[in-house]
């Protein structure tokens, strides 16, 4: 990830929370295939649950949950990679992309500074994203009580973040009962299990980007503002109000 010091986010809370409210990830792997019938490079959109302790330093960054369906060909070739091991924690590092919904092209238009001097400048793109580097272990053997447990627990806390967190169920003022895997039938749940395999991810290095036109001259942060919550559009507007905080926080550094 290309990290200008303007755009970098160092905070590890802010991006732990910046995971947990985004929580849909797309794993990449870069697994050679002994048996050559995988590609080397994949990639799945997983939902992950991070766990980490409040105060989490360089060291101890927590370790990601997720769990993918067992006839997903980049689960195979994880099986496949560690089926001849002694260890169920792959070689090769693995990388986790995080990002947030709202994103947006960045018209020169905007820039009511720059635009009317000089014009040296150039269209880009707002965005947020967080992305972790990681040992990944991996809970493929159907027949132990150990994957079974992991993944027990992992659809659980996915059921209590999705219904609960995400949706508000079982909150007083709507009263609808949030799922729970408990809900399903037990042979469904049974054959489910033998269906996916899990993934926990140790947490080497977090790295974050907030990309909020932070680099521009105020004016032309302004401008950006005010161009977005001009137009007919939801992102627009939440765009703008990330552009502003991030503008406030910009100027609150340098007092």
């Amino acid at each position: 990830m290309h990290l200008r010091k303007d755009h970098a986010e160092t905070n590890t809370p802010a991006l732990q929370h910046f995971i947990k409210s985004n929580p849909l990830g797309l794993l990449t792997t870069s697994i050679p295939s002994s048996s050559s019938s995988f590609p080397i490079l994949q990639a799945s959109h997983i939902p992950f649950i991070l766990d980490a302790e409040n105060g989490s330093t360089a060291g101890n960054l927590g370790r990601l949950r997720g769990h993918m369906a067992r006839e997903n060909p980049q689960a195979k070739a994880l099986i496949e990679a560690l089926s001849h091991s002694t260890t169920n924690t792959l070689d090769q590092d693995i990388l986790i992309v995080f990002t947030s919904p709202v994103q947006h092209y960045i018209t020169t238009n905007f820039y009511s500074k720059t635009m009317s001097t000089d014009r040296r400048t150039a269209p880009t793109w707002n965005y947020s994203a967080a992305q972790i580097y990681g040992r990944a272990t991996i809970h493929w053997d159907a027949a132990s009580p150990q994957t079974k447990g992991f993944l027990l627990q992992q659809l659980r806390d996915l059921a209590k973040l999705g219904e609960r967190e995400i949706m508000g169920f079982g909150e007083k003022e709507n009263g609808i009962k949030p799922w729970k895997v408990e809900d399903a039938p037990a042979s469904y749940l049974e054959r489910s299990l033998k269906g996916i395999i899990g993934i926990e991810v140790d947490i080497v290095r977090l790295e974050g980007k907030v990309k909020m036109s932070q680099e521009l001259r105020e004016a032309d942060r302004d401008g950006v503002v005010r161009g977005l919550k001009a137009l007919p559009s939801e992102t627009a507007r939440k765009m703008a109000d990330l552009v502003h905080e991030r503008g406030l926080a910009k100027i609150a550094n340098k007092a």
